[in-house]
């Protein structure tokens, strides 16, 4: 069978939430969620226009999990990178960690973009005009180079401009669109950037990948004290969930000139910064990357960052925290 590509996505796209989750009205606050035990039961469903909708949908064992677990077998390792903010450039470190991953030939690399409202990745990895096939085997995803590949809801949307206004339901049903009919074949690292914040998105991604594993997560932040408050949020949310952390990473720490390779501190770490937050919580510190300029044109074009500019600071320190990275997750 040949592959199919896949038609644009909007908001009433059957191919992401089939027919019985389309919901009459937005969810009320509180909403416990169509797939909940408490679906239309819950105070918050009285006078719902969703009310029989959700009563009539099936409750019990979600069976996706096991076409989910068994989907994603053939990964070894799946990291999430988080950070309980945005503007940390958490994205731009996804990037950079799947580019500085593929380097290495022998290796076999996924990246997922989580962030549906956001989708970032496609850009920063050169392949935003791309689209995804669908085959007998699922959805194809893009490649970007020989052994990495990529998968985000940017390559269903109508153009760059559209924007992806879902709930959480249907947001649920993209994920595990990408988990679980997604051909990602053998893989050594699957890398999910994830939205910033402890919400839908993270509560469905630990929950649908239980059963298959989840290493753990890297956690980025930057030195100030403001996105410290958010990022003691994500640990505490990671250690809710269960979530193992692999450690944390200092983006944005100082400013490296490109010209004399001066450095100098642009946010500068009130309160120790994030090695100091480590050494409080006990968390593993995976290193400090200095804030390079060219960091951003790079991102802008598509093109990885660590191969044009090898010699930068900013380099050298990614490279040292992926080898880190491979060593807490017992892969060196």
């Amino acid at each position: 069978m040949a592959a199919e590509v896949l038609p644009p996505v909007t908001n009433s796209d059957d191919r992401v939430l089939p027919p019985e989750y389309e919901l009459n009205e937005p969810e009320p606050e509180h909403c416990p969620g169509p797939e909940s035990e408490m679906a239309g039961k819950a105070d918050a469903c009285d006078g719902c226009a969703n009310k029989e909708i959700c009563e009539s949908l099936p409750k019990g064992p979600d069976l996706d999990i096991p076409l989910i677990t068994e989907n994603l077998a053939g990964i070894k390792h799946k990291i999430l990178v988080l950070s309980g903010k945005g503007g940390v450039g958490k994205s731009t470190f996804s990037t950079m960690l799947s580019w500085a991953l593929s380097a290495d030939e022998d290796l076999q690399v996924g990246a997922m973009d989580l962030d549906i409202c956001g989708p970032s990745l496609p850009r920063m990895l050169g392949c935003s005009d791309e689209l995804v096939h669908e085959s007998n085997s699922g959805w194809t995803p893009v490649y970007v180079a020989d052994n990495l590949a990529a998968m985000s809801i940017q390559f269903m949307l109508p153009d760059d401009d559209s924007a992806v206004i879902w709930r959480g339901s249907k947001k649920n049903q993209l994920i595990k669109k990408f988990l679980k009919d997604v051909d990602w074949d053998e893989l050594d690292y699957l890398i999910v950037d994830t939205p910033p914040g402890t919400s839908d998105e993270h509560i469905s991604i630990n929950k649908f990948m239980g059963e298959s594993g989840i290493d753990g997560a890297l956690i980025v932040t930057t030195p100030q004290e403001v996105a410290l408050l958010d990022v003691r949020k994500e640990i505490d949310f990671c250690k809710k969930a269960g979530i193992n952390i692999l450690g944390l990473v200092e983006n944005m720490s100082g400013f490296v000139c490109p010209g004399c390779k001066g450095e100098s501190q642009i946010f500068k770490a009130t309160t120790g910064g994030g090695k100091a937050l480590c050494e409080e919580l006990d968390i593993r510190f995976l290193g400090s990357v200095p804030l390079d300029p060219r960091i951003g044109k790079c991102s802008d074009q598509g093109e990885s960052f660590l191969d044009a500019y090898p010699e930068s600071p900013a380099s050298v320190a990614v490279l040292n925290v992926v080898e880190s990275l491979r060593d807490a997750v017992g892969d060196i």
